[in-house]
């Protein structure tokens, strides 16, 4: 049987050693205390994030159940009349919400109807009225995103836009006007 030698190790391993053995037990230590904690320091809130009321505004918003029952409603109306239509249902935003592509509705009424629902939400009034505009600032149509048809109608709430209707598709922009309104008037029921 041979013995080997006894290495020795050196000064600097030893601390080495040790350093991470402390910081091992130390860390199992501070996840202990922090596991067993009852409740959490509290912490500071930067100044900068923290609002005050009067910094703030409040908006109200059509949900999605509300805006879908709205265009349904105005997708029923134009069905009764034996019309095709697209039915689009705009954020306060201009953002879609819902659209409803009725069945035979040609291809170009649901940008047509989106962007109706658009203008009459970004002007908050019915887009026959904003059409009739264009005689004094012909520049309006230039507006990206907008249609200056008959066809748009704005949903407002305590005293704001919210949202907007709008409907393509039937033969005359007075009908599509028409089943945009039974939209906003399904909203009050």
């Amino acid at each position: 049987m041979t013995k080997h030698p006894k290495k020795k190790t050196s000064l600097r391993t030893r601390l080495l050693t040790g350093t991470v053995a402390a910081a091992a037990l130390g860390a199992g230590t501070f996840g202990a205390v922090s596991a067993t904690a009852a409740e959490p320091a509290p912490t500071q809130t930067p100044a900068a994030a923290t609002a005050q009321p009067r910094d703030l505004t409040q908006s109200t918003h059509l949900t999605i159940d509300a805006a879908t029952r709205a265009a349904q409603a105005a997708l029923d109306a134009a069905e009764r009349e034996n019309q095709r239509v697209t039915v689009a249902v705009v954020d306060r935003n201009g953002n879609t919400v819902v659209t409803l592509r009725g069945d035979g509705a040609g291809p170009q009424s649901y940008e047509s109807a989106e962007r109706k629902a658009y203008t009459a939400v970004s002007w908050d009034a019915p887009t026959s009225e904003l059409a009739k505009r264009l005689e004094s600032a012909p520049n309006l149509k230039d507006i990206p995103g907008t249609l200056f048809l008959a066809g748009g109608a704005p949903v407002t709430a305590k005293g704001a836009p919210i949202a907007g209707i709008g409907v393509a598709g039937a033969p005359s922009g007075a009908l599509d006007e028409k089943f945009a309104q039974a939209g906003v008037a399904a909203l009050s029921r």
